[in-house]
């Protein structure tokens, strides 16, 4: 795992990373809450705990470039800058969603914001950045795709056949391996055969592991790698390690670890708090520059909530619209 301490980078990007772990975390926190109170159709995925993944790699992107998520997507979502109250018309299927309300959390997108969607199928994310990064190669338009997987998806044909055909192709897309600990209910030192890092370059792919706690560290590694991907370099891919702090879903008994693991992540793995702690000790920013942050996300975050909550359902004469595209 790389272990050199990387440089801060400038005010305005600490104060947009900072803003944007604290939208997820409170985000997510509140889903939780109303997903307990049955307010929250079907199943949802949080993100809690890998804040810092999601927002080191979307840092360096902008609305041209694209993003392919997971199952577990708001944080994505949230890090390439979609809306937070339409993310949450989305989950509760109201009108005026991102999807209008069809698609939920597991399929939640905004293709004007370059998030192509999140995906219930485990490993689905690859094909659909590679053709992004396809689309960018014969373009020229000098963007570049991520890929989100997780340590189970890495296990998919799905992401070995993208990883050797972004290769053979040289594709500007990067692979942005989330190592949460747990393939649904099974663990990663279970199922997983190799080191993720170490199996991803023998594809002949340039990776690197990080800790997926520390923003700054994946935000150092996903400048290398963008910086290749739009130079014509071809692909990188970016191990984070940050373990997840709830279930695979809301509702899981998580039979299958430890509580005390989950207790000493809240107590020594928080991606903000460790945020916190080193631009408070370079003295990159303050304390009430924070906390004020911090009052302004979590009244955005009741507000977009709130919002969702009185909103009406969609008409049912929209049943049938946007299933199928014609050409």
């Amino acid at each position: 795992m790389t272990t050199a301490t990387p440089k801060l980078p400038g005010h305005n990007t600490l104060i947009d990373a900072y803003r944007k772990m604290r939208e997820i975390r409170d985000f997510e926190t509140r889903i939780s809450k109303e997903f307990a109170a049955r307010t929250v159709p079907g199943m949802t995925h949080l993100y809690i705990g890998q804040e810092a993944v999601a927002v080191g790699v979307c840092s360096h992107l902008n609305e041209t470039d694209a993003i392919a998520s997971t199952h577990r997507g708001h944080g994505h979502c949230i890090a390439k800058g979609c809306d937070l109250t339409g993310m949450a018309l989305e989950l509760f299927r109201k009108k005026g969603g991102l999807c209008k309300g069809k698609g939920g959390s597991m399929h939640i997108a905004d293709v004007s914001k370059g998030m192509l969607g999140a995906n219930a199928i485990v490993g689905g994310a690859a094909p659909l950045a590679l053709g992004a990064a396809l689309t960018a190669k014969v373009t020229k338009s000098g963007a570049v795709s991520v890929a989100f997987a997780g340590d189970g998806a890495t296990n998919q044909g799905t992401t070995f056949e993208a990883m050797n055909m972004a290769v053979v192709l040289k594709l500007p897309v990067i692979f942005a391996i989330e190592n949460n600990g747990y393939g649904e209910h099974t663990a990663r030192d279970y199922a997983v055969g190799a080191d993720l890092t170490e199996r991803t370059r023998a594809f002949g792919i340039p990776a690197v592991k990080v800790d997926g706690t520390d923003f700054f560290a994946v935000h150092a590694a996903m400048a290398e790698a963008v910086e290749r991907g739009r130079n014509g370099g071809g692909p990188s891919a970016i191990e984070a390690v940050a373990y997840r702090w709830h279930g695979h879903f809301e509702g899981d008994a998580q039979a299958y670890r430890d509580k005390a693991e989950i207790k000493r992540l809240r107590e020594t793995a928080d991606p903000l708090q460790i945020f916190r702690e080193r631009v408070l000790a370079e003295g990159a920013l303050t304390a009430e520059v924070m906390d004020r942050i911090d009052a302004e996300v979590a009244e955005a975050v009741h507000q977009a909530v709130e919002t969702a909550l009185a909103a009406p359902v969609p008409d049912l004469s929209e049943l049938l619209t946007d299933v199928y595209v014609s050409y």
